[in-house]
């Protein structure tokens, strides 16, 4: 089908750390495996993941989306909305529709669909999908898996948001059977046997595809790129070696150094796909969970100027593979360790974050119009020259920074110790302190860093206290 919806806007978080499965393998002499898996830290959940990945894709737009909707496997709260911690991080308007898509890796491929049908109708859509995967120690989940986050902003062309991917086309085939399934509170998926998956889905692969591609007026040879995404690692190699495309034109799954992050892969691979692919390219998405979907894509003559300053293969690139198999275990819940000897934090209470909720979720600042200070957190009285009532907000989570002192507190409650926390001075004027994160012991006063959104502590109720910290700077923001 012809269609002027697609893609705006695109971006991608894969986080800081790596487990190598050699060290799984080292420490309980089976599993491992070869190459890296994508961690996300002990500070991070899919909220957070789908923030950092969502902030990628709309940085730079003078736009927002008409609707947000984020999809996880693993959603930090149950039975409350995580979409509008999203909507909130992201300072979106109140008149922005914030959901969630849960409960199945195929709630992703629905979310994009859902946006794109959005689109068709003149509502750009946010489409934000993360999740975190693991099983339990020396299991093949463990090693497999993959954390990670992607941002698809669907919308119709304009001057302003020129479509860098164009929709051509989108077919489904549903069936009900048996191939992973955790039930409520397990801590990890249980999966039936591989050859029996293979064999549910592979016809209906086959059925998606030449759907779309009929759609589309286009034969398998004629792609350039065709991704491949789902958690049944052997429907998808089977299906790939077997969907008529050209070798050349198989796009890599990144497993061998990310693992498989489940919702989030099909955005994932597809942004790598964006951020290689030429103008007039046509990229063919096949995702098998629970069934198979497939779409087709057009690459446009917008999408190099559209394309995120850092891509995927540059934070592929950048990972620490130094991560301890004992923090892992610690940081997915696997190994309870004794808890720093203070008392436990205090959860945030409602009331208070509500009313804070610009600066605890948004890191909107206040600057005074009499004098131009800068001020965090925000307040009515200018402390510079005591003007009242007399600021402008200033939204400074993207505003770059450097650190002015710094100290290391092996006393201080954390759930990695030690806490770094610094003082950062914001380039333009401001200064607030916060923790560092995603440091290997690289800090140093006058060091670059930049904010990004985190879970600060889990209080004993269960509350997710969220807020803004800084990390060292690691890529130039130029293409």
């Amino acid at each position: 089908m012809a269609s002027s919806v697609g893609i705006t806007g695109y971006g991608a978080y894969v986080p800081y750390w790596r487990l190598t499965r050699a060290a799984v393998a080292a420490a309980l002499g089976t599993g491992g495996g070869k190459g890296t898996r994508a961690v996300a830290s002990y500070d991070e959940d899919t909220t957070t993941l789908g923030v950092e990945a969502a902030r990628v894709a709309l940085r730079g737009r003078a736009d927002e989306p008409g609707t947000l909707y984020f999809s996880t496997t693993d959603p930090a709260y149950a039975d409350k909305s995580n979409a509008t911690v999203v909507h909130a991080a992201l300072r979106l308007g109140r008149d922005v529709l914030a959901v969630d898509f849960g409960g199945a890796v195929r709630s992703g491929i629905g979310a994009l669909l859902a946006a794109a049908g959005a689109a068709a109708g003149g509502a750009a859509g946010l489409v934000v999908l993360a999740d975190t995967r693991t099983g339990l120690p020396g299991g093949q989940d463990e090693t497999a898996g993959g954390d990670a986050a992607s941002a698809l902003l669907l919308g119709r062309d304009t001057p302003g948001a020129p479509v860098l991917a164009e929709l051509l086309a989108q077919a489904s085939a549903t069936a009900e059977f048996l191939d992973r399934w955790r039930v409520p509170g397990a801590s990890a998926s249980r999966v039936w046997e591989e050859r029996f998956g293979e064999q549910a889905y592979l016809p209906l692969a086959h059925e998606a595809f030449a759907a779309a591609l009929k759609d589309a007026d286009l034969t398998p040879d004629q792609l350039d790129r065709v991704i491949v995404a789902g958690t049944h690692a052997r429907a998808v190699r089977a299906f790939a070696a077997r969907c008529g495309a050209r070798r050349d034109a198989l796009a890599p799954d990144l497993t061998d150094a990310l693992g498989n992050p489940g919702t989030a892969q099909a955005g994932l691979l597809l942004a790598d796909a964006l951020d290689r692919a030429e103008p007039g390219q046509t990229i063919a998405l096949v995702v098998l969970a629970d069934g198979a979907t497939a779409t087709v894509w057009r690459a446009t003559d917008a999408l190099p100027a559209g394309r995120p300053a850092v891509g995927v293969a540059d934070q592929v690139a950048a990972g620490n593979d130094t991560l301890p198999y004992a923090s892992f275990l610690t940081w997915k819940g696997f190994l309870d360790r004794e808890p720093p000897r203070r008392p436990d934090p205090a959860a945030p209470a409602a009331p208070p974050s509500l009313r804070s909720a610009a600066w605890k979720f948004g890191f909107v600042a206040s600057k005074c119009t009499a004098c131009g200070d800068v001020q965090l957190p925000p307040g009515r009285v200018c402390k510079k020259c005591a003007a009242v009532d007399e600021a402008t907000p200033v939204a400074l989570a993207d505003t770059p920074a450097k650190i002015a002192t710094f100290t290391v507190d092996r006393l201080a409650y954390t759930p990695s110790p030690p806490l770094v926390g610094v003082v950062v001075d914001f380039d333009g004027g401001g200064r607030t302190d916060c923790e560092l994160t995603d440091s290997a012991g690289d800090v140093a006063i006058g060091q670059r860093v930049e904010m990004t959104f985190r879970r600060v502590v889990t209080a004993g109720n269960g509350i997710h206290n969220y807020f803004w910290k800084a990390r060292p700077v690691r890529f130039t923001k130029e293409r």
